[in-house]
């Protein structure tokens, strides 16, 4: 990496977005059981989704802090998951939730793989494509 490479993934403003995420998901997982709604039927299905989605927005945003390297791809996938795994170890200490290491491989990891999916073949079609303005993206 060169020295200008270094210094833009140390760029604060790059980190704010993962900053924002993860204080949601803190929030989101600091709420006690007895205040978190209940979806009737749909109950698994949007609190799991909700792992997806913001595992999915945390591992994005890590990346773009990372400036979107491709040898950082992974770095960012594996930042997400150690958060997912304090978070799961944080939700031990509020009333009502338990920490479950299934949503962090199962749920979690997902979204994560789903974002570095997607973000890599955005990055790629827009490579690929003549009428890209900024064909020196990394």
């Amino acid at each position: 990496m060169h020295g200008d490479e270094i210094h833009m993934s140390l760029k604060p403003r790059r980190w704010l977005p993962s900053i924002f995420v993860m204080l949601v998901i803190f929030l989101f997982s600091s709420q006690p059981s007895r205040n978190l709604p209940i979806f009737s039927w749909a109950d698994t299905f949007v609190k799991k989704g909700g792992h997806v989605i913001g595992y999915g927005l945390l591992c994005w945003a890590f990346w773009h802090a990372l400036v979107y390297r491709s040898n950082r791809r992974w770095f960012s996938w594996l930042l997400a998951l150690v958060y997912a795994v304090t978070d799961e170890v944080h939700q031990a200490f509020v009333p009502g939730r338990h920490p479950s290491i299934w949503d962090v491989i199962i749920f979690d990891n997902l979204g994560a793989m789903i974002s570095l999916w997607l973000v890599n073949k955005g990055r790629m079609q827009k490579l690929a494509d003549p009428r890209a303005s900024d064909r020196h993206a990394p």
